[in-house]
């Protein structure tokens, strides 16, 4: 009962995504530099959009290549730049992904999730 992983880190990301993006909604960009608590929420969010993403380039390369309209690598580098540098980490930046690259990361995911699941295999090994 080893079936792909695949759906499920790109479901963690879509969660993530969402979760940034309503843990910003109705915030403006002054509000959210003067609000640690959001900022580490969002940052933790980026952190494991970036895990996930990681996961689907290292272990799902042929997928990563069928969907370079995600971007995969920017995720990667994002989340490297976070938990490599956490003490310089520019807030101006977090804000424009939240606000920009995250909502089109949204709109992109579902179709991708969908290839996912239809090249996944059932729990029983067979391809549906």
């Amino acid at each position: 009962m080893s079936g792909s992983r695949l759906p499920d880190y790109l479901d963690h990301m879509q969660q993530a995504a969402s979760d940034a993006c309503g843990f910003v909604e109705g915030l403006a960009k002054h509000d959210f530099l003067q609000d640690k608590r959001t900022q580490q929420a969002i940052v933790m969010s980026l952190i494991i959009i970036g895990e996930a993403a990681t996961k689907v380039m290292d272990s799902y390369a042929e997928f990563a290549q069928a969907h370079l309209e995600v971007p995969w690598r920017s995720m990667r580098g994002m989340r490297n730049r976070i938990a490599h540098g956490y003490f310089d980490i520019n807030l101006d930046v977090v804000w424009d992904t939240v606000q920009t690259a995250l909502p089109e990361l949204l709109k992109l995911l579902p179709a991708a999730r969908q290839d996912a699941e239809d090249e996944s295999p059932n729990d029983d090994g067979m391809a549906p």
